[in-house]
């Protein structure tokens, strides 16, 4: 592979990023001034197609990248595209304006990836079970109903209701408040029956009440999902040259908007800080062929706590998703660890 191949290859890739179009040698001896002819040009991206690089769909058509090509793209010929300092502003200003809420900056985290990349974005908030209890509340909210709203230290609210008949909202603030103060700071996921049987002592004149109260607490929390992953831009797909046959959407859209799917997603992405492109077959998804997922970790107090992700087909620009990708996890560590507020 002399220089020359990897311009060829680099220009063609550009080229078809932008057009959807197979490229042929006149295209790129007229369009980018390559100083060599078409001959010339043919017969290297005849040699780059030996070497698996390049594909011809059809005998008459120019040339489109492989798995491979789109590979050896990213990982040496790519050119690092930086956001200007407009785009960088607007990300900061867009997801401060709502960082009161750690579900609103994750919503609009996701909003803001897709909609600068014309991409499926997902984004995972940070576990809820490994988060540690911040705040608690025993609400009535009717005759029989009681709202328990949980508050973790990463800024999570979950409500859940429960079952509850009768009960005086003194006696709940008593409950909630003895439980607090008992639980503050412990991890929610270990905030099991035992732990809140052992502070039954605690509120002896309502022992039956607390008994009641174990297993819904038990059941409820079980119920809380691993995973909560905010996604935008499914419609995006309809735009892709990629993906005009109805059948290729509709199977598609129908596994990124599985909720089961999306957790898998999330689950398979690095375990380290780099920002990872995982292309065609090789994306660790196999229920995904076609498609590559590019995709970063971000972290909250210094802790692992959650991905951002793109999806899209293998024809995307690879160079603006990292930019973007890379930008918005270093702004998120910004607001969680508490340089912008």
């Amino acid at each position: 592979m002399n220089d020359r191949k990897l311009q060829i290859l680099r220009v063609i890739i550009d080229d078809f990023i932008r057009t959807a179009q197979p490229v042929g040698s006149r295209t790129l001896a007229k369009k980018y001034g390559l100083g060599i002819s078409s001959a010339t040009i043919r017969n290297e991206m005849a040699d780059l197609e030996d070497l698996g690089l390049l594909l011809q769909p059809h005998t008459s058509a120019g040339r489109v990248p492989s798995e491979e090509g789109y590979r050896l793209y990213v990982d040496t010929l790519m050119q690092d595209q930086k956001l200007d300092i407009q785009q960088q502003d607007l990300i900061r200003k867009l997801l401060l304006h709502r960082v009161i809420e750690i579900d609103d900056v994750i919503d609009q985290a996701a909003t803001i990836m897709s909609e600068m990349t014309g991409l499926v974005s997902l984004v995972s908030l940070p576990q809820f079970k490994k988060s540690k209890l911040a705040n608690m509340k025993l609400i009535r909210v009717t005759d029989s109903k009681v709202l328990l709203i949980l508050v973790s230290n990463s800024g999570i609210v979950k409500n859940l209701t429960l079952a509850m008949s009768d009960i005086p909202q003194r006696v709940l603030d008593m409950i909630s408040d003895t439980l607090l103060h008992k639980l503050l700071g412990t991890p929610i996921e270990e905030i099991t029956p035992k732990a809140i049987n052992n502070i039954k002592k605690e509120l002896v004149e309502y022992e039956a009440l607390i008994e009641y109260l174990v297993p819904l607490l038990r059941d409820t929390l079980r119920e809380i999902d691993d995973v909560d992953v905010k996604v935008e831009g499914i419609n995006n797909i309809f735009n892709y040259v990629e993906y005009k046959d109805v059948d290729k959407v509709r199977e598609l859209y129908e596994k990124i908007t599985d909720k089961d799917f999306l957790g898998r997603i999330i689950h398979t992405r690095p375990i380290n800080d780099d920002v990872a492109i995982g292309i065609g077959q090789n994306n660790q998804m196999a229920d995904l062929p076609e498609c590559s997922i590019i995709s970063a970790n971000y972290k909250f107090n210094g802790k692992q706590a959650g991905s951002l992700c793109f999806v899209g087909p293998t024809r995307m620009d690879y160079s603006l998703a990292v930019s973007v990708i890379g930008y918005i996890k270093e702004t998120l560590e910004g607001i969680f660890s508490g340089i912008y507020l």
